[in-house]
This record gives C-alpha cells, sequence and structure tokens, in this order.
C-alpha cells in the first residue's frame, strides 16, 4: 500500500486537516487484517507497488470506482461498513458485467481530519465483507488527507479466458434482452432512507403504511447491493450472451448505452418488467408508478444483457436449472427504430434518459 509525497502546497493543506490517524501504523493494521497471499500474488501490501502473476493467455480485466461524499454517499444514512460494502460491489459488478472472475482489490482512501481509525476500519471490513465470498484479496492502495469529506477509490483486476469476456458492442437485430434479479429496489430502498424518521404530521405522499419486512429488504438492497458475478461467468462461459452492461445508473440509461455501442435500437416492454412485491408496495404507499422506479433507479447492479433467437430457449432451461432469475423484458431493433418502451395496452413512446447522470 502506497503513500504519496507531496508537494509544499498539499503539505500545508495536509497540515491544516490534522488527524489523530498515524499513515504507517493504519496501513500495518490494515495489512495485517486484511492483506492476502496466494499463489497469484508475488507481493501485496508494504511495497511501493503490488505484483501479480496470471496464467498465460489470461485477460486481465481492469475496472475502478470513486467515491465521494455529499455525492455518492451520506453519512446520516449509511454506515462506513455500508459504504465500503456497496464500493465493492459496484466494482465487483463491472468484472460481472465483463464475465470475468475477480481477483485482487486495490483501495485508495482520503480522510478527512474529523476520521477516526474506527471508521477507517469499519469502511475496509464492508468492502472486504463484499469481496471475500467471490475469494478477492486487498493487495495495496493509498491513504492520503483530506479538506473536504471522505473520498474512496478501489480499483479491481479479474481475469477472464481469451476471447470470452462479455462487452457492450455485441447486440444484433432480432436478440431479446433480459435482465437478472429485480430491478427498482435500491432507489426505493434509497428514498426511505431518506425519508425523515419522524412527523407531527402524515405526509401527504403517503397512503399507506410500508410493512417492516418490505421496508427492510428495500434498504438491504440499496446498502448491501449483490453483484452477479456467478451470472456473468455463466453467461460468458456458455456464450449466451452478445452484449451486457450491469444496471449502476438505471435501466433507461443503461440500455442506452448498450444501444449506442451496438448501434442498434430497442424496446422495452413495460408489462414485463421485474418489480418485487416490496418495490410495488413502497410504490403503492408512496403513490408513486413503480415502473418509473424501475426505469430510473441504478445501483441495483442487476445485469442486463442480448441474446439471440437461437440461444433463448437453451438459455432459459439452463438458468432454470443453475436457479438465476431472467426476466425476458423486449427486444432488439435497427437502430433508427430508436429506444421505445411499449405500454400493455399497445402504445408506444421514446423512452426517456430518467437514469442518474453524474454531472448535470
Amino acid at each position: 500500500m502506497n503513500r504519496t509525497n507531496p508537494s509544499s502546497m498539499a503539505s500545508t493543506a495536509r497540515t491544516k486537516a490534522r488527524s489523530t490517524i498515524r499513515e504507517f501504523d493504519l496501513i500495518r493494521a490494515l495489512h495485517r487484517r486484511h492483506g492476502r497471499r496466494t499463489p497469484s500474488v508475488i507481493q501485496g501490501i508494504g511495497d511501493d507497488a503490488a505484483i501479480i502473476t496470471s496464467r498465460a493467455g489470461q485477460w486481465t480485466v481492469l475496472t475502478t470506482v470513486l467515491l465521494t461524499e455529499g455525492v455518492h454517499f451520506d453519512l446520516r444514512t449509511a454506515t462506513m461498513f455500508d459504504i465500503g460494502f456497496r464500493a465493492a460491489a459496484a466494482n465487483l459488478s463491472d468484472i460481472a458485467a465483463m464475465g470475468a472472475t475477480p481477483q485482487h482489490l486495490l483501495a485508495a482512501l482520503a480522510i478527512p481530519r474529523t476520521g477516526t481509525s474506527r471508521q477507517v476500519h469499519q469502511l475496509y471490513q464492508g468492502m472486504m465483507a463484499a469481496c471475500r465470498p467471490h475469494h478477492v484479496g486487498l493487495i495495496g492502495g493509498d491513504t492520503s488527507a483530506s479538506c473536504s469529506g471522505w473520498f474512496l477509490s478501489l480499483t479491481l483486476i479479474g481475469i477472464t479466458p481469451p476471447r470470452q469476456a462479455l462487452f457492450r458492442s455485441g447486440a444484433r437485430f432480432g436478440d431479446f434482452l433480459y435482465v437478472t434479479g429485480t430491478i427498482g429496489d435500491s432507489l426505493a430502498g434509497l428514498k426511505l432512507l431518506s425519508e425523515p424518521q419522524s412527523r407531527a404530521k402524515p405526509h401527504p405522499h403517503i397512503t399507506t403504511a410500508l410493512s417492516t419486512r418490505h421496508r427492510k429488504f428495500l434498504i438491504e438492497r440499496h446498502l448491501r447491493p449483490t453483484a452477479r458475478i456467478a451470472e456473468g461467468q455463466w453467461l460468458s462461459t456458455h456464450r449466451f450472451a452478445t452484449a451486457a452492461i450491469d444496471i449502476s445508473d438505471g435501466l433507461s440509461g443503461d440500455l442506452r448505452h448498450i444501444c449506442e455501442e451496438s448501434h442498434v435500437g430497442a424496446e422495452i416492454d413495460l408489462s414485463t418488467l421485474p418489480l418485487s412485491t416490496a418495490c410495488r408496495a413502497y410504490a403503492t404507499a408512496r403513490k408513486l408508478n413503480p415502473v418509473d422506479l424501475a426505469l430510473a433507479g441504478g445501483e441495483d447492479y442487476e445485469l442486463l444483457f442480448t441474446v439471440s433467437p437461437r440461444q433463448r430457449l437453451r438459455l432459459e432451461q439452463t438458468a432454470l436449472k443453475q436457479g438465476f432469475p431472467l426476466t425476458c423484458i423486449g427486444k432488439i431493433h435497427p437502430f433508427r427504430y430508436g429506444i421505445q418502451i411499449l405500454f400493455p395496452y399497445g402504445r408506444r413512446h421514446r423512452l426517456v434518459n430518467t437514469s442518474y447522470q453524474h454531472f448535470t
């Protein structure tokens, strides 16, 4: 795990942002708690850089995520453990969308002067809780002081056999459009967390109470999302998917990425969108359309992918045997068709991008 050599300007900023945390003590503690040696790790935490090896011919897959306090997370609605877990899940989901196997994690962290060692350790515990089921080890990173909130950057390294990776660019006219799991849950969970916890008067948009079970499910889906690693590898190994992406910004935006990269159009049948019982209950209680949550909601980290007609039957039969939840939600059309939504009563409209956009 490295440390940067600051310029005189950065040194001044660091002096102003003094903390009780001792950098090298922290690095040693993180190494002791989370560092892991495997045959593929030549050198991990403790040197200027990590060194890894992989089997000859394997493709290396790399992805990074940057999270900023006040933009991507709020300490009033998430614990440090939750933040670490969600950050790692976002990276793992990128690897899943490529059909790859995650292996190694690097973490860079900027800590505000109010930050404590306990918070840092909770953050890393959350990261490793998300990574551990996939046998991903922490091999390095960086730490720094921050004059304005927490900043977390994770880099995940994975591998895949050559020419077996999934891309956004392979969708073709006639392919069917599928999604794993249910969508819209994370946005509903975020909205619940953002609501005031106590009210002198009932909120005008709340018509019925949401059960504790549904509330817990939706909040858990937001704070502890599941990366579809097994499903991504399955789609890749069996060459089922012609194109794939993870739903991190929202269905309406992420589908657009596939269409742009593949130079195709698409149609989504709104009546087929996989909506959980809890999401529907939340929408009813808040006088919302659950379809809007599904189209706009990101951070469900489900996989959106396309399948050729000749593979469709085998895909669904195999998914049933594997216990993978899949739903066909539409079809790929020529580029000039654009991206449209089909309403239950037969009317079609252009799909408006309601997904999260980073610089608006």
